[in-house]
Formats: C-alpha cells, structure tokens, sequence
C-alpha cells in the first residue's frame, strides 16, 4: 500500500519507556516519515521539540489507560499537553459509566475533553475499549463518540485483555460510516494485519511495531 507509513502513529506508551527509548522512537518515526509519535503525556515536551521542522506530530493520550480519571483532571491534562507542544490527543472514554449505561454523563465527559482540544486547533480520538465491550456496545459507542465531535474512534489501548481485531473496525465502520475516522491499535504486528485493518475501514493504526509493517525489522 501507498503512503502505509503515514497511516502509522508509532507508539511507546510502556511504563518503563526511558529517555532513550523515547530517543529511538523519535529518530525511527523520522526516518520513516511516520504520521506522529504516540508517547506518555511526560515526553511530549522533550519529543515535541526533536520534531520540529518535520511532518511527524507529536500525539499523546488523555485519562489513560483506563478513562476513569475526573472529567476536570482529562481536561488538565488536554492544556497541559497543549501547552508541551501536542497535535493530537487519544483519550479514553469512561468504560465503567458506558457500561453503567450513563451516556449522558460519558458524552459530557468526551465532549469537554473534545472541545479543551479543539479550542486550541488540536484533533481528538476516542478510545473504547473494543475488547471490554460486545458488539453492540462497539457500534453504541463509535456511535456515542461521532456524536460527541471526535475526529477518530480508536478500538484500543493496548493495555486490556486485547488489542484491535478487524471484526471490531468493521462494526465500527458500520457504525459511524464516514463521519468520523477509525483508528486500529493494538495488535498490529504486520503489514499483512495493517492492511487488513485499513481494508477494514481503519485510516490510522497505533502500533509499536512500525519498523515490522514497513518490512524493516
């Protein structure tokens, strides 16, 4: 596939990431002209400034890994992030009060923690967890983050029991159609799984494993 490098925002969200894998990540997304770097909210100042004058952004993640940090702290973090030099910012939806059937509270919570981000001209995914929910709540909830006004809903952290499976970006896609973007994350491993998640109706994939889809480790 054409460009599949630009689909890839190259991830390191380990809790035990060090400085110079932060380095190795920064210079590997460089290299490859991938589409962001996705790090820790800590790193984005540091990586922010060894990507400037480059096409690669510089992303970060919102209430991670579980959506269940106060709407006011999500906020705090989207400024704070603002403030160290983010493009993009990944946030987790409140799994637990989506699961309690509270949307109104979990679209109160998205749409604060959307607006924070676009307020200062920066674009929004949702993460919903795919492997925590059925079937139908994936599409409710694609549904629920559309409605919201994110530009992406994201399947995974990569952190639950599993990552991004093409069943769930085609219960997506079937979902929200095209009014917003799908991104896969988790589980990518391959440019044969990348490719199956972008036939899938997926535009972006989060993965760690960026050198191994462009065939390069």
């Amino acid at each position: 596939m054409e460009n599949l490098n630009r689909t890839i925002d190259h991830t390191l969200l380990a809790p035990e990431a060090t400085q110079t894998d932060i380095d190795r990540i920064v210079r590997e997304a460089k290299e490859n002209n991938f589409r962001s770097v996705m790090i820790n909210p800590y790193w984005v100042a540091y990586a922010h400034k060894q990507l400037a004058d480059t096409d690669v952004n510089t992303d970060t993640v919102i209430g991670f890994p579980l959506g269940a940090n106060t709407t006011a702290i999500k906020v705090a973090e989207v400024l704070q992030a603002v403030q160290d030099g983010v493009d993009e910012i990944d946030v987790v939806m409140n799994i637990g009060e989506f699961k309690s059937g509270h949307l109104d509270a979990v679209t109160a919570d998205l749409k604060a923690v959307i607006d924070a981000a676009h307020a200062h001209h920066k674009l929004a995914k949702v993460i919903i967890e795919t492997a925590l929910l059925s079937d139908e709540e994936i599409m409710q909830a694609s549904e629920l983050v559309a409605n919201a006004g994110a530009e992406f809903v994201k399947t995974s952290t990569g952190f639950s029991t599993r990552g991004a499976s093409v069943k769930d970006v085609v219960l997506m896609k079937k979902a929200v159609g095209d009014r917003i973007k799908i991104k896969a994350s988790g589980g990518v491993h391959s440019k044969e799984e990348a490719e199956a998640m972008i036939d899938a109706g997926a535009s972006r994939l989060g993965t760690s494993s960026g050198l191994k889809v462009m065939g390069k480790a």
